[in-house]
């Protein structure tokens, strides 16, 4: 904004330089390293100070919104375990004077996000209409209305309706009318997401230093493996999501083979989450990353890679072998559960219950058969002590969830909303597509038996990885290098 109102700053050598750093992999890093430190050493405060410092900056000298989509990606993972509300009450989070400051911040980004979209509304371009705008208008529609005709139909249940389906879409609009795609850089969307992996993977190896998280000695528990932004089946949700993001570089470059490396380290990271699902489905997901590098990439290369993964796959069955007793140690609490459903089938043939009771709206978001933690319990949606809670209890099912709430309206419009991602991909599989396709998968799999469709937070992380997606390759006449 300020270079459009200067243009003659243009030619200056320190906003050429500030513009390529912001649109550089070091850019990424910077960005990403705030957030683990943030998360890590309770920094929350300064970090959202020094994220609101670098929005500024780029609002006024960048050409676009670009170095705008690390920071949404990696803001709401800012906040630490010792400062989550739910698990420590009283802490800094907690206290009035940190509100304040998290609400000044949001205003000034809100102002700087609104502004950046308008000046960039008021030049003259043809962005054409996104791709996914029908799909997410009905199923937004679909959210607004889950519960008409019932009591849990009100305003709340409309509230959250609306910043459930803003969540997953807000930034997908925003990133489409904001950023100059024909200029690009090439991989950027793997780059990000690689960067972030190894903020995330920083960020689970500094839960094990928590007092009571799991050990050797068979001691502790995984219900300590949690961060601030979310408990141990979030990050390994996150973590997964992360993990294919190598597998781009492995296939397009000449020597990928680290990177298959790269994504082997991720999937471990996965695993120690201890999350079964995201174990279990980024497993799979793991197993497609493997499939399609062995399918993508060039002669030596796809031998390579092969070795890579057959060596660490042998090394890992050495490993669990040799070191048995030690790994179940540490792995105590993940094994003591086993298939323990944890009341998921319960909640499932609830929803079940819903759709026949009410087949065409559900019974809203607060009325839904769902499960939310509070007051230091297990509370299922209506109980009177949670009143106040923004966010209800959840069916830790997708469909299930759909139903419930939404009835049959939201189930067919999220099934109109995938079929349209799902096309997106197929029609011109590229390896960014089929990248951001097995991101978006592990997502999809892990909230089998979980709700991260719904949580805000990989909300962000969906919409930025579907933007990317559609826009590949649009209108750019050459590929850039990140960085370049």
């Amino acid at each position: 904004m300020l270079t459009e109102a200067f243009p003659k700053l243009n030619s200056s050598r320190a906003v050429s330089f500030l513009r390529a750093f912001l649109r550089s992999p070091w850019f990424i890093a910077l960005v990403v390293l705030l957030m683990a430190c943030s998360e890590i050493f309770s920094l929350e405060l300064y970090v959202i100070g020094a994220y609101i410092t670098l929005g500024l900056l780029i609002v006024l000298v960048s050409e676009d919104t670009l170095p705008i989509v690390p920071m949404v990606t990696c803001g709401y993972m800012l906040i630490s375990s010792e400062n989550n509300i739910g698990f420590h009450p009283d802490s800094l989070l907690a206290q009035p004077y940190a509100q304040a400051t998290i609400l000044f911040a949001a205003v000034v980004i809100a102002v700087l996000l609104l502004g950046r979209l308008i000046s960039k509304l008021m030049e003259k371009k043809k962005r054409g209409v996104p791709k996914l705008l029908t799909g997410f208008v009905l199923l937004g529609i679909a959210y607004l209305l889950g519960g008409l005709g019932t009591d849990g139909w009100d305003k709340e249940s409309v509230l959250f309706g609306f910043v459930q389906i803003a969540a997953l879409s807000g930034f997908y609009f925003y990133f489409y009318f904001t950023v100059d795609w024909e200029k690009v850089p090439e991989g950027y969307l793997a780059t990000l997401f690689a960067i972030v992996g190894a903020g995330i993977l920083a960020q689970i190896v500094g839960l094990y230093a928590n007092p009571n998280a799991p050990g050797f000695d068979g001691e502790g528990n995984r219900g300590s493996l949690y961060t601030g932004w979310g408990v141990w089946n979030c990050v390994g949700c996150v973590m997964a999501m992360c993990m294919p993001a190598p597998v781009y570089f492995a296939v397009t470059k000449k020597h990928g083979w680290p990177f298959a490396l790269l994504c082997c380290v991720y999937f471990l990271g996965v695993i120690l989450t201890q999350s079964r699902g995201s174990i279990i489905f980024g497993a799979v997901v793991f197993a497609a990353c493997i499939a399609y590098t062995i399918f993508r990439a060039e002669k030596w290369n796809k031998l390579w890679c092969g070795i890579v993964y057959a060596a660490l796959l042998a090394g890992a069955a050495i490993a669990a072998l040799v070191f048995r007793d030690k790994l179940e140690d540490l792995f105590r609490s993940l094994l003591d559960a086993g298939m323990n459903d944890s009341g998921r089938f319960n909640l499932y043939e609830q929803c079940w219950e819903t759709l026949k009771e009410l087949p065409v709206f559900g019974a809203g978001w607060y009325d839904a058969p769902g499960i939310q933690l509070g007051n230091g319990g297990m509370f299922p949606n209506g109980d009177p002590r949670l009143e106040g809670y923004f966010v209800p209890g959840f069916a830790h099912d997708t469909f299930f969830q759909l139903i419930g709430c939404g009835g049959a309206l939201a189930l067919v419009t999220y099934l109109v909303h995938r079929t349209q991602t799902v096309l997106l991909v197929f029609r011109d599989p590229t390896p960014v597509r089929v990248v951001a396709a097995l991101c978006v998968a592990s997502m999809l799999l892990t909230s089998f038996v979980d709700n991260h469709v719904f949580n805000m937070g990989p909300g962000l992380l969906y919409s930025v990885l579907l933007v990317f997606g559609e826009k590949d390759g649009a209108g750019r006449p050459a590929l850039l290098p990140c960085g370049a």
